[in-house]
């Protein structure tokens, strides 16, 4: 599984910032260990001049199941539209599972 590549994102101004997880980089790495924890990698990924929390915008992150898939965990505000962009900008070639959530995990200020 170590070909695959997890992280997560954000949507921001209509625009995806991806974080592809990278095992040499170690602040924002999350409780796992082989992918990132949101709140602890903003600070060291947020746009110049962005003053706003991590949870403020739409967010989300890729996993891969145990069998290999590809899964797909966002917000609910996340149109599919940015399904392809967030596939490019990890290397996807399958389709992932996605799961839209609604929970307070996922929350922002569209909710």
């Amino acid at each position: 599984m170590s070909d695959y590549i997890r992280g997560v994102f954000w949507l921001i101004e209509g625009e995806i910032l991806a974080v592809p997880f990278d095992s040499n980089i170690d602040f924002g790495v999350a409780k796992s260990g082989n992918n990132y924890n949101h709140k602890l990698l903003w600070e060291h990924v947020k746009p110049k001049k962005c003053n706003k929390p991590y949870y403020y915008y739409p967010r989300g992150r890729l996993e891969f199941s145990n069998k290999g898939k590809p899964l797909l965990y966002m917000n609910i505000n996340i149109g599919e539209e940015f399904i392809p962009i967030i596939m490019e900008q990890f290397g996807l070639n399958d389709m992932p599972i996605i799961h839209y959530d609604g929970s307070k995990h996922y929350k922002c200020y569209l909710d």
